[in-house]
């Protein structure tokens, strides 16, 4: 496996390494996030579909700016790096399907820990804003893909068009 890995495939793995490690941190041991050494008596879930969403769009002002990009935007942006470094170092996440249907199973196993060590809180909003977040990721890499290769194709004619 490693012998077939291009220096692009090496440097994604170890970047998509940090950023789970990064992502661990944040989503269980931040006390930033509350997620210091206490467990939580009572746990909250949510399993009804844009529930919390629907709640901190409306309510934003209530909740504050703070609240609502962190909730709503940090979870998509969150997962945007797992959707864009899937397809770099793995060929079968090149196909979208299969990077937004990994990202929702990383998403799952991450509300499932929460779930089981009630750390955070499960809910299935977080489920869906990860998921988005993952398709948004896909997305840019096939935008940075698709600039790479105009550019490839156009320094490959300046160069036969002087040589």
């Amino acid at each position: 496996m490693i012998k077939n890995t291009t220096k692009r495939q090496k440097m994604g793995w170890v970047i998509f390494v940090f950023y789970l490690i990064l992502l661990a941190y944040f989503l269980f041991f931040s006390d930033y996030f509350g997620r210091g050494n206490h467990i939580q008596e009572e746990y909250a879930y949510n399993l009804v579909p844009f529930k919390e969403i629907r709640r901190f769009i409306v309510y934003r002002r209530v909740v504050g700016t703070q609240s609502f990009f962190l909730n709503i935007v940090g979870n998509i942006m969150g997962f945007m790096p797992c959707g864009f470094f899937l397809p770099v170092i793995s060929r079968r996440s090149r196909r979208w399907f299969n990077t937004v249907l990994l990202s929702f199973l990383f998403s799952l196993s991450i509300e499932t820990v929460q779930l089981v060590f009630k750390v955070g809180s499960f809910d299935v909003d977080d489920m869906i804003l990860n998921t988005l977040g993952g398709i948004l990721g896909y997305i840019l890499y096939k935008i940075v893909q698709h600039i790479r290769i105009r550019r490839k194709r156009r320094a490959k004619a300046e160069k036969s068009v002087l040589h």
